[in-house]
């Protein structure tokens, strides 16, 4: 548990710029807190907000980036007040790395909603650094924002749950949405998608997959075990659909019609949004009004939910399904990820990857 030398270096794949292409790039890595955990990163998943950051398209990246928000890794160093975690323990990273701790939504353990929120990458830290993610070979992360891989979970499996898993178990429970005999869609069969499928299903809901095409139908009935599949602009199914689903998790991260969708909630029925889109949306507000129906949106999930997210992915047997990639591959897989070429989501062997150009 020993400091270790102030001027610590790890090497990762960055982005310089907007053309979006990674590649190495050493930096200091900070010391070891007291309340820190040093982690040898395994592997790291690759999200579509990823794809977003190091393009800028939000308008607010800084370089160099090294991206990367679906972390699983072994603990090699923990600081002297660090209690949840051992050396040798596997553990995972996801989007944050620091809070408040003191505002209404950190007091609630609701740490995504907190107003000074630290990124793990493209923010700056406490210390005044960069924070950089985990398309590298180590990070040190306060506690709070490491979590427990439970045993027996395959890493490269977990770490698509750090982000696209809790993103939709996040909501379902908070809207409680986990019983047992619910009917409800999911649109978009992505990254965040796919594991919308699988847990809703392990959640005992009856599970329709909305897409824009035929592509995906197989997969998502015979791999995902979703019970219907429609297309979107299939106007006399999505009418049979009409007043059905008790929900519709809404994933699609471009510009889109809601109309179609808010048709086939039921009474109380809820369109959750997780796509990130900087285009305004519309709707009109008689389809709300008179079937009482909510449009929401559900951001990542907590600490405690992530950690709840996983035991139930463990219990059920739950996993994503996923391809392997190394370091050097990274760029394609961008490219890919921007074609929707990917079933369902890269997982970068970082552990073992070569670093070097």
């Amino acid at each position: 548990m020993g400091i270790m030398e102030a001027e610590r270096k790890t090497t990762g794949w960055a982005a310089r710029d907007p053309s979006g292409k990674l590649s190495p790039y050493t930096y200091t890595l900070r010391e070891t807190g007291p309340e820190d955990v040093n982690i040898r990163i395994i592997c790291c998943g690759i999200c579509h907000t990823d794809l977003h950051q190091t393009k800028n398209d939000l308008g607010m990246s800084n370089y160099p980036m090294v991206p990367g928000h679906e972390v699983v890794g072994e603990v090699v160093e923990v600081g002297s007040d660090v209690s949840k975690f051992t050396v040798g323990d596997i553990v995972g990273v996801g989007c944050l790395v620091g809070c408040c701790g003191g505002c209404s939504p950190c007091e609630r353990d609701l740490e995504q909603y907190c107003p000074k929120k630290i990124w793990s990458y493209n923010d700056v830290y406490i210390d005044g650094q960069p924070t950089q993610g985990g398309f590298a070979k180590a990070t040190v992360v306060h506690q709070k924002f490491v979590v427990k891989i439970p045993e027996g979970m395959a890493v490269e499996q977990a770490a698509p749950l750090l982000c696209a898993g809790v993103t939709v178990y996040s909501p379902l429970s908070h809207f409680g949405l986990k019983q047992p005999g619910l009917r409800g869609g999911i649109l978009g069969l992505g990254g965040v998608g796919h594991m919308g499928v699988k847990i809703a299903k392990a959640m005992g809901h009856h599970v329709t997959v909305i897409s824009s095409s035929n592509k995906k139908r197989e997969e998502a009935l015979k791999d995902l075990g979703a019970d219907d599949y429609v297309i979107g602009s299939d106007q006399a199914k999505m009418s049979e659909l009409a007043d059905s689903l008790d929900y519709v998790i809404d994933t699609v991260p471009v510009h889109h019609a809601l109309e179609p969708y808010l048709s086939l909630l039921k009474l109380d029925g809820k369109l959750i949004l997780m796509g990130v889109i900087n285009d305004p949306l519309q709707f009109l507000t008689p389809l709300l009004m008179l079937g009482r129906k909510v449009i929401t949106g559900s951001f990542i999930g907590s600490m405690k939910e992530t950690e709840e997210m996983l035991e139930f992915c463990k219990e059920k047997g739950l996993s994503s399904i996923i391809e392997v990639v190394k370091m050097d591959y990274v760029n394609t897989a961008f490219e890919r990820l921007e074609k929707n070429d990917v079933r369902y989501r890269f997982v970068v062997d970082v552990e073992g990857s070569n670093f070097d150009a």
